[in-house]
């Protein structure tokens, strides 16, 4: 499943916006397409499709069209930021500095450039200044107009303010804090901040700073922001070393052109993000670049976000974000798109269980039914309803898309991801520990791992990039998941990836930006727009009438009104893919295939483990395998396949074995020059089962036990031969050593023969009863291993839809 792009989709993104996608939109109206069947063929033809076509003027979509690999982006910390040598300096000697002596309500100076009034000391230019002693209220400032740094030395303060900053720097060339060693110092303010005039909203933060920001020194920094964020500097803000225990109303460490931290140990509790760069007008910066250190974090909303490029080559991190996975708002399931008309076909009754769901088995995934029971009614008017979409407007700006879908736009302030990158992210190195309410690793550009040991919990994405994730080294280990791994281009290349997901392990599914023009949004856009919404309410209250309408050979016109303007919205938001009916994905006619899209996964090393709720491989494009293990213990839902793809999957090397559910069975295609073997059973076996493949010499090509209950395998093995023979035992037991379900080394005893065979093609297709001449699921897109439509997960739906109408 493909959920809309998060930050990049405006007012005019009409439901079937992502070409490619099979996004919740698309696939609820789906679930509808047997009751509107008669409506959206005429409402094709209406005025009011011509109206919402034309508002799609008042946005610019671009499409990302990928279909080869590109090159991982190589990226450290040292390319990013350089660290001076009077940035790393500690040293001072109190002959030559200026000393500092907090006394509860005042200060002593001792030495030049600094003066104290009251509480408040104010240093006005360059120059060593240590710091001692407590303020119970009061204030450090620094307004240095000269050149020359400013080095501030907390030796053992306490600085409580109880309405401004306890630190800030107004104004200075470059500032140098040092926590000298072996201390501890305290940083506090309150709740409210006083300010001078209703338009000052500055300074926001316990620590402040408008000039570059250094901080080293071994000794400890407590700060204690109440107001809102922890430590700001809006230039530059390096942290060399130090310990760090921030808790803060909103944000713990912010820097606006930059964060770079060398190491360090920093504890960091945020009601807004951990740490964050915020710079979004120069692509030059608004980076974070991490060497090393140790971090715990724990935050409401992101833990590290960058608005440009994010780098880890090392360091230890414990993230926490929004309260954990366990607080994810609930995936509803969204229903495969497919034709009812037939066309697609299902491998062949088999003892009349075919494609069954095995029994005793159940997804994690927050299903929203797409049959109709004693309820049926509410069924589908709560998937109609989730495809309505709200637009608000204003003059002269635009505004973001208000949708009661769980997978629609979300509002930055409450996104809730662990790593987080506008640009480019790249993971060099490190260990991390997520629990993260959003998606653990998530980049508006790419992902890039290349080493480190990442164990993340998500309650949406496991790593998710918009344009290419490649992973080339390092240990991915994806505990939790709605969707393991997502991008436009995923490359496996290298390291060992394991994925456990509720929905998709792996999708390959292309990405889209659609960017606002600075218009107000015409008349034919909010016709579109409550249409749409208009729609949903209809087909809520008006189910069993429109459904009548629609068998008795008679329309509804203000159904079809409604329903010409979703169409027309859907033409509107993409230009690319035609809405069912009118010969798209799975269009009412049958017999039309998914559009095959650009996306791609791309395996040539390393070893991926995948556990899928959903799809186990999924691409909305093409699959390219040449080296690599890849094992995949797919669905036991029929609704869903251990592999998915619509354009080809060509195999020329590595090893594959893939288990799961057999009403959405695929193979590697007929193009591939490695061989493989597709088994379907006519009866589900359970979890654990050992699938045993030998040749006529009775040497190993597989022993294999899957973790779930399953109906189908996939096997590819560059031991396979054309013109060999070979044997397929089910059962029995191994005495080699299992890894992720795969032996290797030992003997085989004890199992049941099912099939001997003959490699004569390139996807030898299998029964109980033998070999099948072609795909027993009707070909597809990449010859003999095409994508099945999705009739079978589908055809109980639809009959279950006639019912419901013909009793009502």
């Amino acid at each position: 499943m493909r959920k809309v792009n998060q930050k990049q989709t405006d007012s005019t993104s009409g439901i079937w916006s992502n070409p490619g996608r099979k996004n919740l939109a698309q696939k609820a109206a789906t679930t509808l397409s047997a009751l509107l069947l008669s409506v959206s063929l005429l409402a094709a033809c209406s005025p009011s499709t011509g109206a919402a076509t034309t508002s799609s003027t008042a946005a610019t979509t671009q499409s990302i069209s990928t279909s080869t690999v590109t090159t991982p982006v190589k990226l450290t910390s040292a390319d990013l930021v350089t660290y001076k040598d009077a940035e790393r300096s500690t040293d001072w000697s109190a002959d030559s500095s200026t000393m500092i002596k907090l006394n509860g309500s005042s200060a002593a100076v001792t030495g030049s450039g600094a003066k104290a009034s009251g509480s408040t000391v104010t240093i006005s230019a360059a120059g060593t200044y240590v710091i001692s002693g407590k303020l119970t209220d009061g204030q450090i400032v620094v307004n240095s107009t000269g050149e020359g740094d400013v080095h501030i030395v907390l030796n053992g303060v306490s600085i409580t303010s109880k309405d401004s900053a306890p630190i800030y720097i107004q104004e200075a060339d470059n500032v140098i804090l040092t926590l000298q060693e072996g201390t501890e110092n305290t940083i506090t303010d309150g709740a409210q901040y006083v300010f001078a005039d209703s338009s000052t909203d500055e300074p926001s933060a316990a620590l402040f700073s408008k000039a570059d920001l250094t901080v080293n020194g071994t000794g400890t920094l407590n700060v204690n922001a109440n107001y809102k964020d922890g430590i700001t500097s809006k230039d530059d803000l390096k942290i060399i070393s130090g310990t760090f225990n921030i808790q803060a109303k909103d944000d713990g460490i912010v820097g606006k052109d930059m964060v770079a931290i060398e190491q360090g140990t920093f504890t960091v509790t945020a009601g807004g993000d951990g740490i964050k760069a915020t710079n979004d007008e120069d692509t030059e910066k608004g980076f974070i670049a991490i060497t090393d250190g140790t971090f715990t974090i724990q935050s409401e909303n992101d833990g590290i976000q960058a608005e440009s490029k994010l780098v880890t080559d090392g360091g230890t991190y414990t993230i926490t974000t929004g309260g954990g996975s366990a607080n994810a708002e609930a995936h509803t399931e969204d229903m495969p798109p497919g034709g009812f008309g037939g066309g697609g076909g299902t491998p062949p009754q088999m003892n009349g269980e075919q494609g069954a769901v095995p029994t005793g088995t159940s997804t994690t995934n927050t299903t929203t039914s797409a049959s109709q029971g004693a309820d049926g009614e509410a069924s589908v008017s709560t998937a109609a309803a989730s495809t309505s979409t709200a637009v608000s407007t204003t003059t002269g700006t635009s505004t973001k898309t208000s949708t009661t879908a769980a997978a629609a736009t979300e509002d930055t302030s409450d996104s809730a991801k662990a790593l987080k990158s506008g640009s480019d992210l790249v993971i060099n190195g490190g260990t991390f520990n997520v629990n993260a309410k959003d998606d653990s690793v998530h980049s508006n550009a790419s992902v890039t791992i290349t080493g480190g040991t990442l164990n993340l919990a998500t309650g949406d994405d496991g790593i998710h990039a918009e344009t290419n994730l490649h992973i080339t080294g390092g240990k991915v280990n994806i505990t939790e998941s709605y969707e393991g791994l997502e991008a436009a281009v995923i490359n496996v290349a290298g390291g060992d990836t394991h994925v456990v997901s509720s929905d998709d392990g792996v999708n390959a599914s292309e990405g889209e930006t659609t960017t606002a023009a600075d218009t107000t949004a015409s008349a034919a856009d909010m016709s579109a727009a409550s249409s749409q919404t208009a729609a949903a309410e209809v087909t809520s209250t008006s189910t069993k009438t429109a459904s009548s309408s629609v068998l008795s050979g008679s329309t509804d016109t203000s159904i079809a009104a409604t329903t010409a303007a979703a169409t027309a919205a859907d033409t509107a938001a993409s230009g690319t893919e035609t809405a069912p009916g009118a010969g798209g994905r799975g269009g009412f006619d049958g017999g039309g295939p998914e559009s095959t899209g650009n996306a791609l996964l791309n395996i040539s090393g390393g070893t991926l483990y995948v556990e899928a709720g959903g799809d186990g491989l999924d691409a909305n494009g093409s699959i390219t395998m040449s080296g690599g293990t890849v094992i995949v213990n797919g669905p036991t839902s029929s609704g869903n396949g251990t592999l998915d793809y619509d354009g080809t999957f060509e195999m020329t090397g590595g090893y594959l074995v893939a288990a799961g559910s057999s009403g959405m069975a695929q193979a590697p295609s007929d193009v591939s020059t490695q061989y493989s073997v597709a088994m379907s059973y006519s009866t589900v076996q359970k979890a654990g089962t050992l699938v045993h493949l030998q040749d006529s010499d009775g040497t190993n090509i597989l022993t294999f036990a899957p973790d779930k209950d399953y109906q189908y395998v996939v096997v590819s093995s560059p031991n396979l031969a054309k013109g060999s023979s070979y044997t397929l035992y089910t059962g029995g037991t191994s005495t080699g050593t299992a890894t992720d379900g795969l032996y290797s080394d030992g003997t085989y005893s004890g199992g049941t023969k099912v099939v001997d065979f003959d490699i004569s093609s390139s996807v030898t297709w299998l029964s109980e009863s033998g070999v099948s001449a072609s795909n027993p699921n009707g070909g597809g897109f990449g010859g003999g291993g095409g994508r099945p439509q999705r009739g079978a997960a589908q055809s109980t739906a639809t009959q279950n839809a006639e019912t419901t109408t013909d009793t009502n």
